[in-house]
């Protein structure tokens, strides 16, 4: 006997077997993080100072640019610097994804302020979180000083201020944040007296999980858990792809090299205008083009910037140098060249971060304006300095003798300048009071004594100021 199953009908039945086949596989494969997924594990499990910050900065945007599902600090530290925290807690609220916190023995001090600075934190067994107050260290740093009474409430209303901005916007318990801080909080929870006044409250693993209240939430911790593998599995990320990072001996370098960035634009300016006004090129020009590189190398250590923008410095140089020897009086390539090495050093010390504005705001640019603005006036005082006594002075002497190699040597530069006196040519620049002038088939650095002369108008080689001929205008 045949049945002939009406259109209908046979729909019905393929829709029924494809939703049940689809309720089985869902029912006997549970969800797994996309073969994608990636979670990036950034290490607080040294002093925080300094170098720390660019080991953060570098995991933070790394995992940004490789948009990780999340982000995960694995904690083992005694503390650090507030102002070091700080940064540490401004750079993790960058990262737009969950942050968690897996304290991995200890986090005392500015260790549990950056802790409550993500959205979620665990413990490992035996693990403690606390004892957060401001301390002051001794000259040297080895010993604690006692703070007179009136700097030790600015400094722990201010680290309460903080602290109090991170547990309410992550969520966590307020009360329980600032007994860790002050020690005149007295912390009581359902009837039960967690710190006493005087003393300041410090956690263990079993006590951060404990939960109080209605409904019941816990105090700090969300759970105790064994390794990051059981806490990555916890969270769901099982499957993801774990990119730990880790701490190099470029993040000390970053630090020094950042310490003194504005001496090295000072030395780099004084060594490159020192080049452009010596012949050929040699030791000046040597030191100025390392100091920018250092500059650079800095910045892109620390994790501030990448390489194009000593790339795009190295353009503008370029660009000066042409406005200098080859089409002197054009102005159009030297004011360019000149702006793109400014914007490059500027922005060789902008802290961008992936997904930002590609504009920065005023307050990125703030330290680099300050630290360029300041290289920039004590380099101005020293070029004024060297032009009016360099050239009279032994070590100027030697400088030519070294860079000119191979072009001339002091007593024939001497003998050339003495054959110009009298000569006559025409001004390629305005001249207020230095610019250029070409004579016959020579284009020289001249200056007047201090009047205007303007472009195109005939001038005649009275003296030498070192390797620049002074000039006055003819009829």
């Amino acid at each position: 006997m045949k049945f002939n199953h009406a259109p209908g009908l046979r729909l019905g039945w393929f829709l029924l077997t494809v939703a049940g086949a689809a309720g089985f596989a869902a029912e006997a494969k549970p969800p797994t993080i996309p073969p994608t997924g990636k979670v990036y594990i950034v290490p607080i499990q040294e002093a925080i100072m300094p170098p720390l910050v660019y080991v953060v900065r570098r995991g933070v945007k790394e995992a940004m640019e490789m948009k990780a599902d999340a982000l995960i600090l694995d904690m083992k530290t005694d503390g650090g610097r507030v102002d070091v925290t700080e940064e540490i807690i401004e750079i993790i609220s960058k990262f737009p994804g969950p942050t968690v916190t897996y304290i991995n023995n200890r986090a005392f001090s500015a260790g549990a302020f950056i802790s409550i600075a993500t959205q979620k934190i665990f413990m490992a067994p035996q693990s403690v979180i606390g004892a957060a107050a401001p301390i002051m260290m001794s000259p040297g740093g080895t010993g604690v000083e006692k703070m007179p009474d009136t700097v030790e409430a600015k400094m722990t209303s201010a680290v309460r201020a903080l602290v109090r901005v991170q547990a309410e916007k992550n969520g966590h318990n307020i009360e329980v944040i600032e007994a860790m801080i002050d020690k005149t909080k007295e912390l009581k929870i359902d009837g039960e007296v967690l710190n006493k006044e005087g003393n300041i409250l410090t956690l263990t693993d079993r006590q951060a999980a404990k939960e109080y209240g209605q409904p019941p939430k816990p105090l700090l911790s969300l759970g105790t858990v064994e390794s990051m593998d059981a806490l990555l599995a916890k969270l769901g990320y099982a499957g993801a792809q774990r990119i730990e990072i880790k701490p190099t001996g470029a993040e000390q370098l970053g630090t020094w090299i950042t310490a003194i960035s504005p001496l090295l634009l000072i030395i780099g300016i004084v060594g490159v205008y020192i080049e452009f006004k010596t012949p050929g090129f040699g030791l000046p020009g040597i030191v100025g083009i390392a100091a920018f590189a250092l500059y650079f190398l800095g910045g892109y250590v620390a994790g501030l910037a990448g390489a194009g923008w000593a790339v795009l410095f190295v353009l503008g140089l370029l660009l000066v140098a042409l406005e200098w020897f080859v089409f002197p009086g054009t102005l159009v390539l030297g004011i360019t060249g000149a702006a793109l090495m400014l914007i490059a050093l500027v922005m060789g010390m902008v802290d961008v971060y992936p997904g930002a504005p590609t504009l920065p705001t005023f307050p990125q640019l703030q330290l680099p304006l300050r630290d360029i603005s300041l290289a920039v006036l004590i380099s101005l005082g020293l070029v004024l300095v060297l032009a009016r006594f360099l050239p009279e002075t032994t070590l100027f002497r030697n400088l030519v003798s070294q860079t000119a190699s191979g072009v001339l040597s002091v007593a024939a530069l001497e003998q050339q300048q003495q054959a110009r006196i009298g000569q006559t040519g025409v001004t390629v620049s305005q001249l207020y009071p230095g610019g250029k002038a070409r004579f016959g088939d020579h284009l020289l650095d001249v200056l007047t004594r201090g009047e205007l002369v303007e472009k195109g108008r005939t001038v005649r080689i009275i003296a030498h100021s070192g390797l620049d001929a002074v000039v006055e205008e003819v009829g």
